[in-house]
């Protein structure tokens, strides 16, 4: 470091990462700083410049150095800081004291923590101790690496598990294995250990019925509004399940609901369709829940609400590690809270790259031409938000899947000769787009109720009779 450089960092003025002091008689307040920089983002003390930011030096001696050294030392655990001299005039030099994120964080000094709030050093408070205790704690001992006790792989859905090894074989996230075994295939994923299940593997693969007994807070909440608050339902409903079917359900209850938004492009006559939200945005912000949410929380759960101008995904937690809502627009480091889970998720290909999926979701929303999308943490729950904007969508119904399946197959039964898909499609607007009624048909197709004869639009759809 020259003068040059020190006289443009202080132009900036101090904040949380940089803070002046005139001499190294103040060193005890500075090694105050230096420690709740640790517990921070790091930063830097310059003894020699004036709180008013005049560099004016400082005479530097052995003892001097012993003596700013033997403070540093109080530090509790441990820490090395940086200490640079810079000659700045004939006798005099700035001392430049460096630190970066501490690693073993929480960090005191003579037995008080600290923490930077501005530029100024206030001490933590307890519950701020502890939170930052336990993030240290947690690489080694979580909620999602502990023994699922009771848990055997009977008790997984053994289809889920190859799916997912294979999808990761292929994207290349995995090393291709011979074995075919349940628990050769949990072991290579990380999720069993000496013959011991961890509960991330319940959490991924768990079925159904095991799941909602033993995990009910593997939840997902879903629910449409009318209007801006919560006041009155027009769907409202839960599931339980692992966090491949979570995921699942919650796509489908978006695309079952969400209307499509109309637009149209300069140069362009046709109006274009496509659905209110990207769905990779709202993909992002769903596996994301599921991956970051706070499993050790007995009642806590995933939420997705659609209102009239929003949707909001909602999980069970606070962020941690520093993170805020404004720095997870930023590029930062991913420290994902289940990191087995998360990297489930990243092998199976539902996520990509960590630490870029809050900056995935906001270019695909700024592509949609959307208002940025938010995102809050109250401490006791994390929410994305998303709106709308100037889209106009169609008026929601609240006709959900099963009632679309039991009218189309009522208008079927009354139909001799069945109906095409626009006769259809007619008869349940504006209760339902085409695309809803589309999906519709082919689960009934697939369940053996309904059936089309002839092709494209003459084709006419018909109910079956039951067995």
């Amino acid at each position: 470091m020259t003068l040059d450089v020190i006289s443009a960092l202080v132009q900036t003025g101090e904040s949380e990462t940089l803070e002046f002091k005139s001499t190294t008689g103040t060193r005890r307040e500075a090694v105050r700083t230096i420690c709740a920089m640790l517990n921070q983002d790091g930063g830097q003390v310059l003894f020699g410049v004036t709180p008013e930011g005049n560099v004016v030096g400082q005479q530097v001696s052995e003892r001097t150095i012993e003596g700013l050294s033997n403070e540093l030392q109080r530090i509790d655990p441990p820490a090395f800081p940086t200490v640079e001299r810079v000659p700045i005039a004939e006798g005099r030099e700035v001392l430049v004291v460096r630190v970066s994120q501490g690693t073993a964080r929480p960090y005191a000094y003579r037995g008080t923590t600290y923490r930077r709030v501005g530029n100024t050093t206030v001490a933590m408070s307890a519950d701020e101790y502890k939170q930052m205790l336990f993030e240290r704690m947690h690489s080694e001992q979580r909620w999602e690496n502990q023994p699922a006790t009771g848990w055997t792989v009977d008790d997984l859905d053994v289809g889920e598990i190859r799916r997912t090894v294979a999808e990761a074989v292929q994207r290349g996230r995995l090393e291709e294995t011979l074995s075919r075994d349940p628990e050769d295939l949990l072991r290579g994923l990380g999720l069993l250990r000496d013959g011991v299940l961890f509960r991330a593997a319940a959490v991924l693969f768990g079925k159904a019925e095991r799941i909602e007994f033993d995990m009910p807070h593997c939840l997902l909440r879903v629910a449409r509004f009318r209007g801006l608050d919560k006041m009155e339902f027009l769907d409202n409903r839960q599931f339980n399940g692992n966090a491949f079917a979570l995921l699942a359900s919650a796509e489908r209850f978006l695309r079952d609901t969400l209307p499509i938004a109309g637009r149209f492009e300069p140069g362009r006559f046709e109006r274009i369709d496509e659905p209110l939200y990207p769905p990779l945005a709202t993909r992002e912000a769903l596996a994301n829940a599921l991956c970051h949410r706070d499993y050790s929380i007995g009642g806590g759960s995933i939420g997705v609400a659609i209102y009239d101008d929003r949707l909001e995904v909602t999980s069970s937690g606070s962020l941690h590690f520093g993170l805020t809502p404004e720095k997870l627009f930023a590029p930062h480091e991913s420290r994902p809270w289940n990191p087995l889970i998360a990297g489930t998720f990243y092998r199976r290909g539902i996520i990509e790259r960590w630490g870029s999926g809050t900056l995935k979701i906001a270019e695909q929303v700024s592509a949609a031409g959307l208002p940025p999308p938010e995102i809050e943490d109250d401490g006791g729950c994390v929410t994305v938000r998303f709106r709308h904007g100037q889209f106009v969508p169609q008026q929601p119904t609240g006709m959900g899947p099963v009632e679309r399946q039991e009218t189309i197959l009522a208008l079927l039964a009354r139909a001799e000769n069945g109906l095409t898909l626009r006769e259809i499609c007619a008869q349940l607007a504006p209760h339902a787009s085409e695309r809803q009624v589309i999906r519709t048909l082919a689960t009934l197709r697939d369940r053996r109720l309904a059936e089309s004869t002839g092709r494209g639009p003459a084709a006419r759809w018909i109910r079956l009779r039951s067995q």
